[in-house]
């Protein structure tokens, strides 16, 4: 028997200063398919932590990340780490292949909320 403890992470919902917490209202949002992709997506990030890798996953520069979540809609969501917490910060809908500039300008504000 493997004597290993599973480790959990703790995966948390950016909230604004008014209590808002727009990532989980986006998911909320989704059709029941991509809600469930999403949902799994983040159990994968929850469970693998720091040893989940691409494709799940992509470093984009320092303490900014993105959870990857392919199918007929694609879906990025934005995250940082934070004394081994995940902080879900930003998601959207992948349209094109460069990440838009509005939606990383929204995650680094973010970012400068969580630290």
């Amino acid at each position: 028997m493997d004597e290993r403890v599973v480790k959990s992470w703790n995966v948390n919902f950016f909230q604004t200063a008014r209590g808002d917490r727009p990532v989980e209202d986006f998911i909320k949002d989704q059709d029941e398919a991509t809600y469930a992709k999403i949902l799994t997506a983040i159990s994968l990030l929850r469970n693998g932590g720091p040893f989940l890798k691409p494709p799940y996953i992509k470093k984009l520069q320092n303490k900014l990340y993105e959870l990857r979540i392919s199918g007929v809609v694609a879906i990025r969501i934005f995250y940082t780490i934070q004394n081994n917490e995940y902080y879900l910060l930003h998601a959207f809908k992948k349209k094109t292949q460069k990440i838009p500039t509005k939606e990383l300008k929204i995650a680094i504000d973010r970012i400068r909320e969580v630290i």
